[in-house]
Formats: structure tokens, sequence, C-alpha cells
């Protein structure tokens, strides 16, 4: 009985960590850099990148929803999904290179908003 409930408890944790979102972070200037932060905070962070690649842009749906007050702002309701418009973004790739001894890392903006972070390698020496 015991090794059922062990078994269980294994495949329950490994479905958890494989649902679970990957979201990555790392140290810049002793500063946390994480999805979801604006190109000009991270450039405040980190500084200029090595490379800055403009990739083209992409559609997005952004869903406006809209809401309706009561007399005397009782209580609001939100009608979630009544508007939803399709705005085109900027995808633009900066490059960071931290030096030889510590990973370079590939951050993907779209529309000026941190997506995707990559460590792509150690650095190199700029000479």
């Amino acid at each position: 009985m015991p090794l059922s409930r062990f078994t269980f408890i294994t495949v329950f944790a490994i479905v958890a960590l494989l649902a679970a979102e990957s979201a990555e972070a790392f140290r810049c200037k002793n500063r946390i850099v994480r999805d979801g932060m604006h190109e000009q905070q991270v450039i405040a962070l980190c500084g200029e990148p090595t490379t800055r690649r403009h990739l083209g842009y992409a559609t997005r749906g952004v869903n406006y929803g809209w809401r309706r007050d009561y007399p005397g702002g009782i209580s609001r309701r939100q009608y979630p999904g009544h508007t939803t418009l399709i705005e085109e973004v900027v995808i633009t790739e900066y490059v960071y290179n931290f030096g030889p001894r510590k990973f370079m890392r590939r951050l993907v903006f779209e529309g000026g908003v941190l997506v995707t972070i990559e460590s792509i390698g150690y650095g190199y020496r700029e000479d």
C-alpha cells in the first residue's frame, strides 16, 4: 500500500511540473529581469544590448471588454469578449553578452514587452 501512495505522489508531482508554465528570469547588475517587463526597463537595468534586431511584425487579438456602471456606483458588471480588436506589434530581439564566463541572453520583445528569455551559450570577450 505505501508503494502505491508513493507512486501516486510521484506521478502527481511530475504532472504538476510539466503543466507549470515555464518562466525564465535572469540577474543583471543585481536586479532581476523577467517576462512582462518593458524594453526601457530592461535597458535601464542592463544597459544597451550587444546586438538589437528587428524580427518583424505579428498580429494579436486584444480583448477590450466593456463594463456598465449602475446608478450610485453600487455594482459593476464586466462583459469580456464583446470587443476584440486585432493589433499589429513589432517583434524585436536583444542579445546581451556578459563575457566569456557567463551565459549570453537572447530576449524577444513583442510590442515592447518581454515575452521570451533564452540562454544561448557562453559569451565572448569583446576587444
